[in-house]
């Protein structure tokens, strides 16, 4: 790992650090993460370390143990469907929910969204494209009036279910896919075909499903 220089805090730039190395299988599932190596090898105290793990927890990447060292979240074949199947059924949903609400400053916001997407798509940068993917949902979960919907959502694609396409190291094979599908879907809310962006999202994220469930072959 490289040694932490002072930019950010460096809390943050441990967190940053330790969650590219996670989306790199460079940290493979279940691996341990004793705070006396880590800490050693970014050159920080234990203190910011831990801030940084405890962030990572909260976004379902790493497991902390009383007593025994965090190590690298990993997650069952039954539990990744069940929760993408409530992740689908909300995201259709939504776009019906918001289909008045869409407007230039929300297209705006995807077609920029959209552009930082194939950037990163095109350099190889699979740690940003996953913030660029989840902003992307996120985009469209905001314009909906329910608060417990925009809750649920925020949960879908930030915690535990993100978590699983991370940490299935599946993004390099699947990203290109995604910002196409992520694409086409923007195309159909442009034309005001909401029914064809809702079959677009639904086969998105069985797509999404599918090339997660690669990692258990």
């Amino acid at each position: 790992m490289r040694r932490i220089a002072p930019r950010e805090t460096l809390a943050q730039q441990a967190y940053r650090q330790l969650k590219e190395e996670i989306v790199s299988g460079r940290l493979e599932p279940n691996e341990e993460l004793p705070e006396e190596r880590l800490s050693a090898q970014l050159g920080i105290s234990r203190t910011p370390l831990r801030e940084a793990l405890m962030r990572l927890s909260m976004e379902g990447l790493v497991i902390l143990k009383k007593g025994s060292p965090a190590t690298v979240a990993t997650f069952t074949k039954e539990e990744s469907r069940h929760l993408m199947e409530i992740r689908r059924v909300l995201e259709v949903h939504n776009l019906e929910k918001i289909s008045d609400d869409l407007n230039d400053s929300v297209f705006d916001k995807l077609d920029s969204n959209l552009a930082s997407q194939a950037e990163a798509v095109g350099s190889d940068d699979f740690h940003n494209f996953i913030e660029y993917d989840r902003e992307f949902h996120l985009i469209l979960s905001s314009l909906n009036e329910n608060p417990k919907t925009r809750e649920l959502l925020n949960q879908m694609n930030t915690g535990v279910n993100r978590a699983f396409l991370i940490l299935s190291n599946t993004l390099p094979i699947s990203a290109k896919d995604a910002y196409e599908e992520h694409r086409k879907i923007v195309e159909s809310l442009k034309a005001g075909d909401i029914d064809r962006a809702k079959q677009l999202m639904t086969e998105h994220l069985m797509n999404v499903e599918k090339r997660f469930l690669k990692y258990y072959q």
